[in-house]
């Protein structure tokens, strides 16, 4: 908060030295930027954020790609707590144009999946692999993966879960001499 009370009056000053040099175009128009500044500033909103931004987006014209899954969720089932398991998403491209996979995100660090980084032609194939680290995840754990990838809509998710049993407490030395 500081730091904006520093700033507006930095601008209100500004503001008052180009005032009093008289009626400068560029003047008047580096007030303006300044004040834009400022608000943006107030409403802690990014640089170049406009109300266009929060409006939803809409689906592209032409030809689209599209996913058909095999399936969209996993159940590892029980697992031992610290193993890693993986599973494998096969997928078709069943659109009308190439599919190109941006990104694949773990819903945390625990997840982490890789996907074909080469655009897959309409009617081909390609899989996603989702591997899962459940060292320090005991208990039901569920996870997702989000895809973005040039489909509509943009993001689809995938969904792994398991059962982790719980690593036995390790003993804390017993306190005393050793024997």
């Amino acid at each position: 908060m500081n730091k904006v009370m520093k700033s507006a009056l930095a601008i209100g000053l500004m503001a008052f030295v180009l005032g009093a040099c008289g009626s400068d175009k560029d003047a008047e128009k580096r007030i303006a930027e300044l004040e834009n500044k400022l608000a943006q500033l107030e409403s802690n909103k990014p640089a170049g954020a406009t109300a266009a931004a929060a409006t939803p987006e809409e689906k592209p014209e032409g030809p689209l790609p599209s996913f058909e899954f095999a399936e969209e969720s996993h159940d590892f089932g029980t697992i031992n707590e610290g193993d890693v398991v993986e599973h494998t998403f096969s997928f078709t491209n069943t659109g009308e144009a190439p599919l190109i996979i941006q990104s694949a995100k773990g819903s945390c660090g625990c997840t982490v999946p890789t996907w074909p980084k080469e655009p897959i032609p309409v009617g081909g194939t390609g899989e996603i692999v989702a591997k899962f680290n459940s060292k320090g995840k005991p208990n039901i754990q569920n996870k997702t993966v989000t895809i973005t990838a040039n489909t509509w809509p943009k993001q689809s998710t995938l969904r792994i879960k398991a059962m982790v049993t719980p690593a036995p407490a390790e003993e804390a030395p017993a306190a005393g001499p050793v024997k």
